[in-house]
Parts: C-alpha cells; sequence; structure tokens
C-alpha cells in the first residue's frame, strides 16, 4: 500500500441544472480514512463516482495515489452464478489467494446463487470483492445499507484494516461509521 493517497481541490459537481457542491477539498495520506455525510440527494454518490473517474467534475481536481477500488449498489458479481463462481471469475482477475470469507459471514453461501442473497449478503460478498483487489485506495458508497449491527462492526474494522496497512479510506454515507481518525466532511458545508 506504499504511496496511497487521494487529493481533492476546490471541487464543484452539477448534476442537471443543479449544482450539488462546490469548493470542496480535502487531502488522505497514508492510514486515513475520511466520512463524507449528508442527507440524501447532497452529491455523496456523484463525489465519489468523480474520485472513481466515473464523472467528471464541474471543477476541480482530483489526484488519486494508487489504483481506487469502488464499492457502490452494484456488486459486480454475476447473479446467475453462485457466490464461489462469481468470487472465483474475480479471483482469476485479481490475483487474489485467500479472502477473508468467515469474517464476512460467506463462507455458508459459496453455492448460493448471487440473486438470491440478501441486500446484507451481496454487500458482504461486494466487500470481498473489493478486499481481494488489494487496491490502496477504498471509494466506499454507502456502504452500510443493509447491513446489521455485526456486519457495519465488520466493515469497520475491514476499513481500520486496510488504514493499518497503508491504504486511504473515502466513505460516503449518511449512517454513522467509525473509522480511523474520526475524520468527516458535511456536504451541506458546500452546497450553493
Amino acid at each position: 500500500m506504499q504511496g496511497a493517497s487521494l487529493k481533492a481541490t476546490d471541487l464543484a459537481c452539477q448534476r442537471g441544472e443543479r449544482l450539488l457542491f462546490r469548493g470542496l477539498s480535502f487531502a488522505l495520506a497514508p492510514g486515513e480514512a475520511i466520512q463524507v455525510a449528508g442527507a440524501n440527494g447532497i452529491g455523496k454518490s456523484s463525489l465519489i463516482r468523480i474520485i472513481a473517474g466515473l464523472l467528471r467534475p464541474l471543477a476541480g481536481t482530483v489526484e488519486c495515489g494508487g489504483t481506487p477500488a469502488l464499492l457502490d449498489e452494484r456488486p459486480a458479481l454475476d447473479p446467475h452464478l453462485p457466490l464461489g463462481n462469481a468470487l472465483a471469475f474475480w479471483q482469476r482477475i485479481d490475483g487474489w489467494d485467500d479472502l477473508p470469507l468467515g469474517l464476512l459471514g460467506l463462507k455458508n453461501l459459496l453455492d448460493v446463487p448471487v440473486r438470491y442473497l440478501s441486500t446484507g449478503q451481496k454487500k458482504r460478498a461486494a466487500l470481498a470483492r473489493m478486499v481481494g483487489q488489494s487496491a490502496p485506495v477504498w471509494l466506499l458508497d454507502e456502504p452500510l445499507n443493509g447491513l446489521d449491527r455485526a456486519a457495519v462492526a465488520m466493515v469497520e474494522t475491514l476499513v481500520a484494516q486496510h488504514c493499518d496497512s497503508g491504504g486511504v479510506a473515502l466513505v460516503a454515507s449518511h449512517q454513522p461509521i467509525a473509522l480511523p481518525g474520526d475524520h468527516r466532511i458535511d456536504l451541506a458545508e458546500f452546497t450553493a
């Protein structure tokens, strides 16, 4: 995870005719995480998509030190495959050896087709895939949706372990989440 960093300078985002936010700047050094909070529709997901390079900002720049891994509402797992086969597909691409399937509560679900998993199970499977990418920059968009308390604690543990190993994490969530350093940005402070 050497050299992991993330820097946004004077970002602005417009969707349609609506200016969602402007003047947003932050920087993450190795081992740091930040929560982006705010009400639904304020621009958290748009910010994550800008940082991931999937959406162009209206203004500002993004500097990403390391490959980003994105977790959003789309788990990127074939819904027709059993979970084990769907994860094996990504294992061949990403080259990981082992995933924390026990920690993620997935060991007993490997023969279940992804389409039959609950929302929380799909979220945990998507987290497994993200862990397997070994990317130094984690971008998590509403990672707690559909998770029970134990799974929320597991996400907090995974993010802490990622940061302890020198990674960085940007977490967009309107729900409270314990992150290393407890850094937080409220997007309402950057609305037009």
